[in-house]
């Protein structure tokens, strides 16, 4: 394999984002928190917001839907930057280790346009990408959809047969292998670094 770039998917990858990390405290009831995550703030509704929708729009959008919630809706992006609790340092070291290798480093996230620079500004490994960056809320477009790698290819001139994609979403992994990426999944035992050598990766 003449493998040349690595994208890295954020969430869950580098970023331990889930909303549970407010909103355990919020309902002090973890049945009610689940019921509200699964049948009001869904992750459908969110996935809206990282395809381009605004934050206020599909908050009011919500709210007109449950108003009995309404309480709780509001207090879903108010809290945002608390759901996002911090880095995944393993991940992020090996992220590190690749930033003077001679691989291409780049970054292919479903994410809103309007959270995406909090995390931006606040975890300096951001910068290692060096702005080679792909985020769906600012290309109205998210995975699964095809569209966003092509976006990737297109925009940076690279090819998916010499490029590792990395991601913990297993239909995400799907779409990419069909594309032609060599594909990493992340899962919660994954040793990366160990998976990026075994395909003959250099540090």
């Amino acid at each position: 394999m003449n493998i040349k770039n690595i994208i890295f998917d954020f969430g869950g990858v580098v970023m331990d984002w889930d909303p549970r990390y407010f909103f355990k405290d919020h309902f002090n009831d973890d049945e009610k928190m689940e019921h509200f995550l699964k049948n009001i703030a869904t992750d459908e509704w969110n996935a809206e917001q990282d395809r381009g929708r605004t934050l206020a729009e599909g908050t009011e959008i919500q709210v007109a839907k449950h108003p009995e919630w309404e309480k709780e809706i509001r207090a879903y992006y108010d809290n945002w930057t608390t759901m996002l609790k911090s880095d995944i340092p393993h991940n992020v070291e090996v992220l590190r280790k690749l930033e003077h290798s001679n691989y291409e480093l780049f970054g292919l996230t479903n994410w809103s346009a309007e959270t995406f620079p909090y995390a931006l500004e606040n975890y300096d490994f951001f910068k290692i990408f060096e702005g080679k960056i792909v985020v769906s809320g600012t290309e109205i477009l998210i995975k699964l959809d095809p569209a966003i790698w092509e976006v990737l290819l297109n925009r940076y001139q690279i090819k998916a047969k010499e490029s590792v994609f990395i991601d913990d979403n297993a239909k995400n992994i799907e779409v990419a292998k069909s594309l032609g990426f060599i594909c990493i999944h992340i899962k919660e035992d994954t040793d990366l670094e160990k998976e990026m050598r075994d395909l003959g990766i250099q540090f």
